[in-house]
């Protein structure tokens, strides 16, 4: 059963990547909250206002719409960093993968620019920084220290 659980999650992590890298936020036609400061509330749970400009806020609730319950928060900050929360469903060594597709799918969202991807535990402990250097078009990724 263990290696049930595996192979699915690691089909729902292709399945996000493909998703993040060949959409975009802005085909959403969902109405969208007037202010993005406002954040809203699961049982238990408060959540991050997902970005400080209208651009920002309609990609970080993209995220969360299109990851099937593998980000439990994400956030994206000045048009150039976006924070995600994970759920405890990612495994730890699919982390990385994860990590490039968002950072695929904001690059494609905030082009020419450089971009910071900052990956979150469950218990909000950061566990890894991708980081998008737009000259190079490369991604460097950093653990925490």
């Amino acid at each position: 059963m263990n290696f049930f659980y595996k192979v699915r999650n690691l089909i729902s992590i292709l399945l996000l990547v493909c998703v993040l890298t060949f959409t975009t936020a802005c085909g959403s036609s969902k109405n969208q909250a007037t202010n993005p400061t406002e954040t809203s509330q699961s049982v238990g749970y408060r959540q991050l206002a997902r970005g400080s400009s209208t651009q920002g806020q309609n990609f970080g609730d993209w995220v969360m719409e299109t990851s099937k319950g593998l980000i439990k928060d994400a956030y994206v900050r000045d048009n150039n960093k976006l924070g995600v929360v994970i759920s405890p469903k990612v495994l730890p060594s699919d982390v990385k993968n994860l990590a490039k597709s968002l950072t695929q799918g904001f690059r494609h969202n905030f082009p020419n620019q450089d971009l910071t991807v900052l990956m979150y535990a469950p218990d909000k402990q950061l566990i890894l920084t991708a980081r998008y250097d737009m000259q190079s078009k490369q991604i460097a990724y950093q653990q925490p220290s």
